[in-house]
C-alpha cells in the first residue's frame, strides 16, 4: 500500500477519499508493460523507470511513458483544476493490449484511470493519486463506414472531429457536436454520455450508440459491437457502460448511427429582453421549424461579454441592441438540392422565423448569417464561451438539468448571493495571516442548451479559486437543483467533482444498485476509483 493511504486529497475544491488499498507501481510492472506494449524484455535499455526518465528524446515513440513531460500533461486536466501523481502513462494500440494491461493490473491490484482526449470538466479522466493511466488515443482507426445503413464503427481513440470528417466523405454526419471536438475522442464521449449542441435534432448518445466493445477490469473482452438498429434479446448491456465514466470497463470500439449529412446549415442570432421570451422563442422554433431545427442555445449578456473580451476576432453581432439574453438557433437542410440552393433555403427559413419572432415581441433584434463564414462566426459566440472562460481565469462550472421555464432562476439567485458579499468580503487564515477575498471580481453567468433544459452555470473568479467563494456556491447550487427535481449533472458526468453530490439526484436504493453493478464487474475496484460513486452516501432528504 502506498504512503498516502491515510491522507485525503483536495482537488478542485473537492475533498476526495483516502487512497485505496491498492498496490504501488514497481519497476517490474513497468517492465511487464514494456514487454506487452513495446516488445521490450526486462534487461533491455528501457526496462526501468529511472533509465526512461533520462531518455525523453525517444519518449514520443514509446507506448510506455515515464518521462516528466508526458506525465505532466497526462496527470492534469485541461482546466488545470485536477492533478494526480501517476508515474506511468500507457498507450496501448489494440484491444488485446488493453486486455493484457488490465489483466495484469487486476491481478496486482493496481488502480487504473482510463483516459481519452482529457477534455472533461469534472476530473474524471485524470488520476487522483498514483493510478496507472491507460490512454486510448493510439486506438485511432475508423474501422468501417456503411453508407447504406448509416452506421460507423470506430476505435475509441478517434478524435470526434476526425470521425466527422471520415463520415462526411460518405455523405454522413456524427450525431454529436461539442466545443472540444478537435481533441475529445469518441470513446470518452460515449463513456461520459456527452450531450453537446445538437441533442435537439439527434437525441442523446444512449439512443445513437448501436454497439460497443469493452475490456472489463479482469481483462476479459466483452464484444457487444453490433450494428443492428433493432436487437430485443434481453438486457441491453451496452447501456451500463455509456455514462459510466470508465468505472466499469474501458471502451475500445464504438458502433454509432451516422445520419445523412446536411447539405447546408443556417444560423440565427437574436436578442431577448427576458429569459421568458427566450423560452417562448424556443417553443416556437420547435413548432415552426420542426425537423429542420438542429440546435437552440441561449447565453446571457455576461457570457457574450466574456467571449468578446477574451477571444480575438469576435464582435457583437447586434451592437446597437444590447440585450440581457441571446438565443442562437440552427437549422439544417438535408434535401437533395445543391448546396447553394440549400443554403438559400435555410437562410429564407430563418429570416421568416425571425420576422415571426419580431412580430410576437419575443426578440429585440436579430441577425441571420448571410453565408457560411458569418453563420460560423455567430455560432462560435455560443460554442466558445467555455474557452473564453478558461482565458478569463479560474471558473467554477456547474452542468445542471432543470425545468426549462425556470432554470435561469438559479443564476439570478447565485448572482444575488455574490452581490450581498461584495461589500463584506471574507477572511481565510493562511499561515497565521488573514487574507481577504474580494467578491467584487466574481462574475456569475449562464448559458446552455435551451432546447433540452441544460444550464451551464459558471462562476468566473479572475483572482483564482478560493474556499470562501466555493462555500458560497456549494451546497447552495445542489440544494437548489434538488428542490427543483433536477440533475446535478446533465452531460459532463460525475467524475471526481460530484460523487458526494450524487444523492441530490439519485435515491439511496438507486446508488446501492449502482454499487452492486460496480462490485460485480470490478470486484477489486481498480477502474477509476474515487469517481462517480460516493465512498459513503451522505444522508440527505432527497426524492
Amino acid at each position: 500500500t502506498g504512503p498516502e493511504s491515510a491522507s485525503r486529497v483536495v482537488m478542485g475544491g473537492t475533498a476526495l477519499p483516502p487512497r485505496g488499498d491498492f498496490a504501488t507501481l514497481t519497476d517490474e510492472d513497468v517492465a511487464f508493460f514494456r514487454e506487452v506494449l513495446e516488445g521490450t524484455r526486462a534487461g533491455d535499455d528501457a526496462g526501468s523507470r529511472d533509465t526512461a526518465k533520462t531518455s525523453s528524446s525517444s519518449s514520443s515513440f514509446r507506448k510506455v511513458r515515464v518521462d516528466a513531460g508526458s506525465l505532466a500533461t497526462a496527470n492534469e486536466d485541461w482546466m488545470k483544476k485536477y492533478r494526480g501523481r501517476s508515474t506511468v502513462l500507457l498507450l496501448p494500440s489494440t484491444t488485446a493490449e488493453v486486455s493484457a494491461v488490465l489483466k495484469h493490473c487486476n491481478e496486482r491490484r493496481l488502480a487504473v484511470v482510463p483516459q481519452g482526449g482529457n477534455t472533461g470538466l469534472v476530473g474524471g479522466g485524470v488520476p487522483v493519486y498514483d493510478e496507472v493511466i491507460v490512454n486510448v488515443r493510439s486506438l485511432n482507426a475508423v474501422v468501417s463506414v456503411d453508407k447504406s445503413a448509416g452506421v460507423v464503427v470506430a476505435e475509441a481513440g478517434v478524435v470526434l472531429e476526425d470521425l466527422e470528417s471520415a463520415v462526411n466523405a460518405h455523405g454522413l454526419t456524427i450525431p454529436l457536436d461539442l466545443g472540444a471536438k478537435g481533441k475529445c475522442q469518441i470513446g470518452g464521449n460515449v463513456s461520459t454520455n456527452a450531450g453537446g449542441l445538437r441533442l435537439v435534432r439527434y437525441g442523446s448518445l444512449r439512443g445513437t450508440v448501436l454497439g460497443l466493445e469493452i475490456v472489463l477490469a479482469d481483462g476479459r473482452v466483452l464484444d457487444l459491437l453490433k450494428t443492428l438498429r433493432k436487437d430485443n434479446t434481453g438486457y441491453d448491456l451496452k447501456q451500463l457502460f455509456i455514462g459510466a465514466e470508465g468505472t466499469l470497463g474501458i471502451i475500445t470500439k464504438v458502433a454509432l448511427v451516422a445520419p445523412p449529412k446536411p447539405n447546408a446549415v443556417g444560423v440565427l442570432f437574436a436578442g431577448c429582453s427576458s429569459f421568458k421570451n427566450a423560452v417562448a422563442a424556443m417553443r416556437l422554433a420547435k413548432q415552426i421549424l420542426g425537423g429542420s431545427l438542429s440546435a437552440f442555445e441561449f447565453l446571457d449578456r455576461a457570457s457574450l461579454e466574456v467571449v468578446l473580451r477574451e477571444l480575438k476576432g469576435t464582435s457583437d453581432p447586434l451592437p446597437l441592441h444590447k440585450s440581457p439574453f441571446y438565443v442562437v438557433c440552427e437549422v439544417a437542410e438535408t434535401g437533395g438540392e445543391e448546396a447553394s440552393a440549400a443554403r438559400k433555403k435555410a437562410r429564407r427559413r430563418l429570416e421568416t422565423f425571425a420576422a415571426l419572432l419580431s412580430r410576437r415581441g419575443l426578440v429585440t433584434a436579430s441577425l441571420v448569417g448571410k453565408n457560411e463564414k458569418q453563420a460560423f462566426a455567430l455560432w462560435n459566440l455560443r460554442e466558445r464561451v467555455s474557452l473564453a472562460l478558461k482565458h478569463a481565469g479560474a471558473t467554477y462550472k456547474y452542468d445542471l438539468s432543470l425545468p426549462t421555464e425556470s432554470m435561469y432562476d438559479l443564476v439570478d439567485a447565485l448572482r444575488a448571493r455574490v452581490a450581498r458579499r461584495v461589500t463584506e468580503g471574507d477572511v481565510e487564515e493562511t499561515n497565521s495571516e488573514k487574507k481577504r477575498f474580494d467578491f467584487s471580481s466574481v462574475s456569475v453567468m449562464g448559458y446552455g442548451h435551451l432546447g433540452d433544459g441544460n444550464l451551464h452555470l459558471n462562476v468566473s473568479s479572475p483572482t483564482g479559486y478560493h474556499p470562501a467563494l466555493l462555500k458560497l456556491i456549494e451546497p447552495f447550487v445542489y440544494e437548489f437543483t434538488a428542490e427543483a427535481r433536477g440533475s446535478v449533472s446533465a452531460e459532463h458526468g460525475v467524475g471526481a467533482m460530484k460523487p458526494n453530490e450524487l444523492s441530490y439526484s439519485k435515491p439511496e436504493n438507486a446508488i446501492e444498485i449502482m454499487r452492486g453493478v460496480k462490485a460485480m464487474l470490478d470486484p477489486r475496484g481498480i477502474l477509476n476509483p474515487y469517481k462517480v460513486l460516493p465512498a459513503s452516501t451522505p444522508p440527505r432528504a432527497r426524492l
